[in-house]
């Protein structure tokens, strides 16, 4: 029987998870569908705030950079505080900030205004995303399957509700302010009504490491960042970069290059994310069935290969089907990174996920302005070819993903209140 990298003595695969893991998935779930819905309300009213400010858009760019440096600096100071503290005491006080966050926007009127207020929700997003990964990976464990893909679907999906909620109050004629501070309050409520739902106790459980002979002391020579967890955040920041790239580029591409509609064009990231968000909802079961490996390396050629045919074909139609391909190939890469980067060290999941996050959110910001400036020297399509590439990279990097069974490791499931 091929290895497909699954570990499959880490709970019997038919086993049903018990209502108390359940009611934590469901949390979990929460946690990223606010995340996603913050985050997406933002950006739905970007405009809005830029006008209040009275920037342009080269104001604008310096203003987002503070949403970038709040984010990087926060993922380490939670990965640190998660491994101390534990994911389920610090996800709550991470949602409330991050939530309450999202309306100091509404409230700026200069640039350094902006700055700090972006500094700020960038910090919320920092904050919630290390510890409800840490503890998504946890109830993962506990299930003894994958369901990380589950998890990032929910993000997504509170992208379109965030997306759509802005769109709609920007409709009704509400203000930025009064629409800010209405989701808010209700990601607020959400957070705190998701809380005693979570598994209690600290973080703990079994490692990925494939030293099964390692002793305490070995444990604390380890080096502070392992090779791993570099190949992780490689993985990571591939997929983030193909991701910034059609978030920045998909309707610039099908406009200037393929030659199609407003319309059109507009629709191309809708696709992508579409696609991206069809992956994420059936990404569990391809982990459970091929592995963690085989999965990222299929992902990675699927997401390849759609980027490439729409680079190929500069064709309305056949772009779009290629952006569709490419958002279902990277759907499920990030998901499979972050839970091997949890899961290779319990003890440090917090850090590692720190750090594998800070790669893949210096590929999301890094990346479209790379794009730009290789468009800028040749043109567009030989630039968006460098995502296509970094997405091959993944797929080198992706034998990293597989499973190492940790030092007495026993076949029978773990406690969920103990994992």
């Amino acid at each position: 029987m091929p290895d497909t990298g699954v570990d499959r003595a880490a709970a019997p695969a038919d086993a049903a998870p018990d209502r108390r893991l359940r009611r934590a998935r469901g949390a979990v779930v929460v946690y990223f569908f606010v995340a996603g819905v913050i985050l997406a309300t933002w950006a739905s009213r970007v405009p809005d705030i830029k006008a209040q400010v009275g920037i342009d858009d080269g104001a604008l760019s310096l203003g987002l950079l503070g949403l970038a440096v709040g984010a990087l600096a926060a993922m380490q100071v939670a990965g640190r505080a998660t491994d101390r503290f534990g994911s389920a005491a610090v996800t709550l006080p991470a949602a409330v900030f991050g939530s309450l966050a999202l309306a100091a926007p509404a409230h700026a009127h200069s640039l350094p205004a902006l700055f700090a207020a972006l500094f700020a929700l960038g910090a919320g997003h920092g904050l919630i995303d290390v510890p409800m990964n840490v503890h998504a990976a946890r109830v993962e464990r506990a299930y003894g399957r994958p369901i990380m893909a589950s998890f990032h679907a929910a993000f997504s999906i509170g992208g379109f509700v965030g997306a759509g909620t802005g769109a709609l109050s920007a409709h009704l004629g509400m203000s930025a302010t009064a629409a800010f501070w209405t989701v808010a309050a209700v990601c607020t409520a959400a957070s705190f009504a998701a809380r005693p739902m979570l598994l209690p106790g600290r973080d703990s459980g079994p490692g990925r490491s494939g030293n099964t002979g390692a002793t305490a002391p070995a444990r604390r020579s380890r080096p502070r960042i392992a090779p791993l967890v570099l190949l992780f955040g490689i993985v990571a920041f591939a997929s983030f970069v193909a991701e910034g790239a059609a978030t920045d580029w998909t309707s610039v591409y099908l406009h200037d290059t393929a030659g199609a509609s407003d319309a059109v064009a507009a629709a191309g990231f809708a696709v992508f994310s579409a696609a991206m968000a069809a992956g994420r909802l059936v990404g569990d079961r391809l982990a459970a069935r091929f592995g963690p490996v085989a999965l990222v390396r299929s992902c990675g050629l699927l997401a390849a290969g759609g980027l490439g045919l729409a680079l190929a074909v500069p064709v309305p139609p056949v772009a779009l089907a290629g952006f569709a391909l490419m958002g279902a190939g990277l759907s499920c890469v990030v998901p499979q990174a972050f839970s091997a980067a949890t899961s290779y060290d319990p003890a440090r999941a917090g850090r590692n996920l720190g750090m594998v996050a800070a790669f893949g959110y210096v590929g999301l910001l890094s990346g479209p302005v790379a794009i730009g400036a290789i468009a800028h020297l040749t043109d567009l399509r030989l630039a968006l070819a460098v995502p296509a590439l970094l997405a091959l990279a993944a797929v080198a990097a992706a034998g990293a993903l597989r499973p190492r069974r940790p030092a007495g490791a026993g076949s029978a499931p773990a406690d969920p209140g103990q994992v």
